[in-house]
């Protein structure tokens, strides 16, 4: 079974995408969130591909100079995989106990994992009463394969930390929401919300239903496309490209009309065209709101031209709207307020803490 169970306190959120490393950890005060750590830095260049780690000591180096910026003393940490993991609810009869659950799980795998079970790593949680059978009980059943959990809890190791959960990126995302019910109608309550984040090379749709993701599907396309537009349209080397994206120093009067706008329409026809995917596999024919979150919708005036294409309420996931900071967060405010979108995975990762 999965190897991380217990809870331990405080975690700090570890996510590892493409290109950097964020880190935040909150603490529960009152009952109100207080940020007590955060970073970002970049990684190493094909230091991750295709959302998997490859340069284990790249990533860990990473993490290091992470963990020296943010001035965190906490040496447990949560992290998440990415996509590649198997998600599954099953029905199993109501009166089992966890210990008779699990080994009906590990007697029944091979029916729902396309890998040979010696490779992957198996968790499961009891969500709760069947809505078809009332004498059986829905159970999530979570697989990943070994590698790419142990990859992730090397590169922790390598920067001084235990890695204490290992969690599904988007049930992290989830998790996360309860930061943000309040900036979308009655709370979420009864509503559809589509959680569309858009990184740095794929863009992820999570469709929560009454708080709970019924939907998660993952293109390739992000901000590494509006990175190459701009390399091309001026010549530049990728690097500078990058660094001219990012403070839009060196870039002519015609980079709006002829570079952003078009990256912009490009990245509302993707959501919309997920969306579809999303109606036509379901019962749903609509969405009650879209909530944007990654670092690529930082862009100005996004949410309002996605809004407007797509016809649906559209706002800006800031998860840090009702919280407060600790004293050594505070000159880090400003940085914290442009990453916020960015960092909705981090936050459901440190939020385990509180479970």
């Amino acid at each position: 079974m999965w190897p991380f169970k217990k809870r331990w306190f405080p975690l700090i959120g570890i996510d590892i995408s493409s290109t950097v490393v964020k880190l935040l950890e909150l603490s529960l005060q009152n009952g109100q969130y207080r940020v007590e750590s955060y970073a970002v830095e970049p990684l190493p260049p094909n230091a991750v591909a295709e959302r998997n780690i490859v340069d284990v000591e790249g990533v860990g180096h990473t993490i290091s100079k992470a963990l020296k910026s943010s001035g965190t003393r906490s040496k447990f940490a949560a992290v998440a995989v990415a996509g590649s993991a198997v998600t599954k609810t099953i029905s199993l009869p109501a009166n089992l106990t966890e210990d008779e659950i699990e080994a009906q799980i590990e007697f029944e795998a091979d029916q729902y994992i396309p890998f040979p079970l010696e490779e992957v790593y198996l968790d499961f949680q009891r969500l709760g009463p069947s809505q078809k059978t009332p004498e059986m009980v829905d159970v999530l059943l979570v697989a990943s394969r070994r590698e790419h959990v142990d990859m992730r809890v090397d590169a922790l190791q390598q920067a001084g930390l235990t890695a204490k959960i290992v969690d599904i990126e988007a049930y992290a995302m989830e998790t996360a929401f309860r930061l943000i019910a309040a900036q979308v109608p009655d709370r979420g309550d009864n509503k559809t919300v589509a959680l569309v984040d858009v990184g740095a090379t794929m863009t992820i749709l999570n469709v929560l239903d009454n708080h709970q993701i019924i939907f998660h599907r993952e293109q390739v396309f992000g901000g590494r496309q509006l990175t190459e537009a701009i390399q091309r349209h001026y010549n530049l080397s990728y690097e500078e490209a990058g660094q001219a994206k990012k403070d839009s120093i060196g870039l002519s009067d015609d980079y709006g009309p002829k570079v952003l706008e078009p990256f912009k329409e490009a990245m509302s026809q993707q959501i919309q065209r997920s969306l579809q995917f999303f109606f036509s596999s379901s019962q749903y024919g609509k969405v009650d709101i879209i909530v944007l979150s990654g670092g690529t919708v930082r862009i100005p005036g996004i949410d309002a031209l996605i809004q407007e294409r797509l016809g649906v309420p559209t706002i800006i996931a800031n998860p840090f709207s009702s919280m407060s900071l600790a004293p050594r967060v505070r000159p880090q405010a400003m940085a914290l307020g442009n990453d916020a979108s960015a960092l909705m995975i981090a936050c459901g990762l440190t939020l385990r803490s509180f479970d």
